[in-house]
Parts: structure tokens; sequence; C-alpha cells
């Protein structure tokens, strides 16, 4: 199965997925409502709120995986740096599902974000990872923005990035977040949004 089919494949199972939420029981919701109020209110989550959480994503992806023909896959659970939730997904060959620049790793990301909603009734930030594709990526993003944010200084004027999804975005935000040199932005529209950083003093 190649990258192109996987994603075809993915969107029939997003429908499945969203289908599946649709019919969730009420006590599935129930069971976030606690959650979602701590959550929304500002308050930290308990190791239990977030075990309930990563215990749904889990099971949906091992779905996902086994939809595919991927039965036997290992995934580590842990925090990131932003205090999102990552799962990193291995296994023997799982290529297919991080596809062409990562664009059917976006897509699964996207299934699983949207099923999470539907069941949990919030955003809770889960990361997707594909044998530390991301990870390794983030590495990267991190690195092309220190390199622009001295560029711009350098030019003492901006530096407009390669589009980027918005997982990526946020990363080069994030990481020019403090700086005192310059200042970022995002413009354009998906997927040729980029961002832009500006040399300000």
């Amino acid at each position: 199965m190649d990258s192109d089919e996987m994603s075809s494949s993915t969107t029939g199972a997003q429908e499945e997925g969203a289908a599946a939420a649709v019919v969730s029981d009420v006590s599935s919701q129930d069971r976030f409502a606690d959650i979602k109020e701590r959550f929304e209110s500002g308050s930290d989550l308990s190791d239990a709120d977030v075990d309930a959480i990563a215990d749904v994503a889990l099971t949906y992806v091992r779905q996902i995986m086994t939809f595919f023909g991927e039965e036997h896959v290992t995934i580590d659970e842990y925090d990131g740096d932003d205090g999102e939730l990552i799962l990193d997904v291995s296994g023997d060959d799982l290529a297919v599902f991080i596809g062409r620049h990562g664009r059917t790793l976006d897509a699964l990301q996207m299934l699983v974000t949207s099923y999470m909603s539907n069941v949990m009734r919030f955003h809770y930030p889960i990361v997707i990872d594909i044998e530390g594709y991301k990870a390794r990526r983030r590495q990267k993003l991190v690195s092309f923005a220190t390199q622009a944010e001295a560029h711009a200084i350098k030019q003492r004027g901006e530096v407009r990035l390669a589009p980027m999804n918005a997982y990526e975005r946020r990363i080069v935000h994030l990481t020019l977040a403090n700086s005192e040199r310059v200042s970022t932005h995002s413009e354009g529209v998906d997927p040729q949004r980029r961002v832009v950083v500006t040399f300000v003093h």
C-alpha cells in the first residue's frame, strides 16, 4: 500500500471514527466531564486524568493500526516540552504511515484529534508520532528557526520560511517567542501557510 492509498484509506477510517464517536455512550462523555472542567479552568490534571485520556487515545491508535494490518506495534507514551501528550508508534515497517513530507502522518494526527475531541468534548493536546519522525523533525525546525533569526538580524529584514503545517509553525513560533531581536507571524492559506521571521531591533 503506497502513501496515496494510505491517505485514501485514512479518510475512510476517519469517517468510521466520526461515526463511532457519535454513537459513543453517554457514560464515556460523563467520564471526561470533570476532567474537562479542571482542564478548561487551568487546573493541573492528575496522573489519573492524563492516564484516562491516554488510554482512550492508545486504544484508538491501536485500532487504526490493526485496520491497516499492523497488529504488533509498540506505542511509547511521554510528555512533550509544551505539556502535550506524545504517543510514538513503532513497528516493523511503518513508513507508509508517515508518507511524503509527513502528509499521511498529518492525516493520522487529524483523525485522532477529531476522534478524541468528539469523545471527550474538549481539546487536549495529543501528538501522534511514528518512529520518532516528529521528534527528529522538531529538532530540524528549531535549527531552521534559529538560523532564520540570525539571517533576519543580519539582513535587518524578514525571512520567509517554507510552508509548514500548524504543528510545525507552532514549534517555530515557540522557539523564537522569547527573542528580543525578532518577531514571528504566520501568513498565507494552508497548505501554503508559512512563518515569517521579522527583524525588530
